[in-house]
Order: C-alpha cells, then structure tokens, then sequence
C-alpha cells in the first residue's frame, strides 16, 4: 500500500514527524502540489491524504486504485464526496483537534481588542514610554471583560470550550445552537440569533457555514450590535459579509472586530477588512497550535488504521 499526502506543509512545516503515518505504509510526500500534478502523484496511490488540495470528481474517476482519502482538517468541503462515495472510496475528517487551540486564540483576538497589548509593547520599543513624563500612558480604553456579556453562535465543542473561558474571566455568556438537546450548563443561556446580536458586548462565530449561515453577518445583523460591541470570527471567512462589516467599522457603528478567516484564503486581492478601523486579521492560525497540529497528525493516522482495520470512523461520506 502506498499513501500520498498532498500538502503536508502546513500541518507539519518541519517541527513535527509523520511517522504515525509512516508506520502504517511508505509515505510519499510533498509540501504543496498544484492541481495540475495531483493525478501524477496520486496515480499508484491507495491512500491520498489533503488538506487543501482539491480533489475533484475528475481526479477521484481518474485513481483507479485510490481506496481512502483523509482530510487533515475538519472541514473537507475541498474533497467531492459524492464523486467518492460513487467509487466506494472512503473520506475520513478529523473533527475536535484544534478545540483548545481556536479557543484560546477568540481570547487572543479578544484581549487584544480590549487591552491593545500589541500596540502599547510597540510604542514602549520606540522610546514613547521612556520620554514619557509621567509613569504611565494608553492611548485606548481599556475594557474590563468581567460583567459583559459573550454572544456565541454555535455551541458544539468549540463554542462550549469558548463559553468556559469567558465564565472564568467572569462574563455572562448568551448561546446559540440549532437543538439544545440538554439545558446548557449553568451560566450559559440559550438566546435567539438576534438577541446575541443585541445584547452581547463582544460576539464569536462557531457555527458551520451553509447556505443558511453564509453572511450571517450583514448590514442587518451589524446595526443590532452595540456600537462599542466586538465581532470575533475563527470559524469559516464567508459567515460574514466583508463589505457590510469593513463600513460598520469605518463608520464608528461597531467597536472592533478579530478575525483569523477570509472569504479567501489567502486573500491575493486584499479585502476591504484590510484598511477598516480597528481590525485586528490573523492568517487562519487559529488550528495550528504545535500541540494541535500533534494531534491531528495522530488522528489521521488512527482514522487511517481503523479503515483498515475494517471499522472506519469519522467518515463524511
């Protein structure tokens, strides 16, 4: 048997082994392969392990012996699963790894919209805290969290990972999900989607995108929003409508956002977000913890033994 990764330089730039995966079968690969190579590279493939890399229905119909296609994320939109299923080819996802990781970084993003810890290091390095002639200064408002109110829409693990963090910086937490299927535990309340928009001081996004939630926020959900409240976006680029966002901001009507996804990644064109005020944009990192990375590299060597092992899990088709 033979596995080919496609792009495996993301999740491992070089910090980390493959050798879960390696003790399974011979590994081919490579950091990045253009669409134009996949069929090349895959062609004596069993196994074909992606991240990013499309696998469309022409490639999967053009692998005769292609078996198992991984995915070295959550999220496998890139792969055509209906085209897979056809083939009796089995995709697998890697749900959960970077839980703790996305969380903590809303927190980053969060704490870096109310504290400016980035820009008040950056001023002391020019020597503004030096010549300064009392002893001490900031340039914002700095913003308690205990007492506000966190809007969470989407409560699956990581919005319930998110919502513990803010208990214990004391905020109140609103939630939304599609089905509560037990009550929330205590201090999280269940709200409708215009009521985090409304009442929440800083709102996060963990809902799946579909065509219900794309562009959940737009001009009509951004003048609920308090006019000091903070959007923080680590889930999918299109849940929000940038243009909508970029004036809400320019024009004073929300307090700030943090975001660690695009419409499109990476963003070649730009993005109206780029010059908005007081927009805080991470390039997706919000996975990519070492210890997550860790994980999902153990996980897709486990969904991987347990195909072969005649008992596949975390199968999206």
């Amino acid at each position: 048997m033979k596995i080919v990764l496609l792009d495996a330089h993301t999740a491992n730039p070089g910090d980390l082994s493959w050798a879960p995966l390696e003790a399974i079968a011979p590994c081919e690969i490579h950091p990045r392969t253009p669409v134009s190579e996949t069929i090349a590279r895959c062609a004596d493939a069993e196994v074909v392990i992606t991240n990013k890399a499309p696998l469309t229905r022409e490639i999967i119909e053009a692998l005769p012996r292609l078996r198992y296609i991984g995915v070295t994320a959550t999220g496998y939109n890139i792969v055509d699963t209906a085209a897979a299923r056809e083939r009796g080819i089995v995709v697998s996802n890697v749900p959960g790894y970077s839980t703790p990781a996305v969380a903590q970084l809303v927190f980053a993003l969060l704490l870096e919209l109310t504290n400016h810890v980035g820009h008040h290091a950056r001023t002391v390095r020019d020597g503004r805290w030096t010549a300064c002639p009392d002893f001490c200064y900031w340039d914002h408002p700095l913003i308690e969290l205990s007492g506000r109110t966190l809007g969470i829409v989407g409560y699956g693990d990581i919005g319930s990972a998110v919502a513990r963090i803010a208990l214990a910086f004391g905020m109140k937490v609103l939630a939304a999900r599609r089905e509560w299927k037990t009550p929330p535990p205590v201090g999280v309340t269940p709200a409708d989607m215009d009521e985090i928009f409304s009442q929440s001081d800083a709102i996060t996004l963990h809902c799946p995108l579909t065509d219900a939630t794309r562009h959940l926020v737009c001009d009509r959900t951004l003048a609920l929003m308090k006019p000091d409240a903070f959007l923080i976006n680590t889930g999918r680029g299109p849940l929000v409508d940038e243009a909508a966002l970029a004036r809400a901001l320019n024009d004073g009507r929300i307090g700030g956002a943090g975001l660690d996804v695009l419409s499109v990644e990476p963003p070649k064109d730009g993005s109206p977000l780029f010059s908005a005020r007081n927009c805080l944009i991470t390039p997706h990192i919000g996975w990519a913890s070492r210890e997550a990375r860790v994980r999902l590299i153990n996980l897709v060597a486990s969904n991987l033994q347990a195909f072969l092992n005649g008992s596949p899990v975390n199968v999206v088709n």
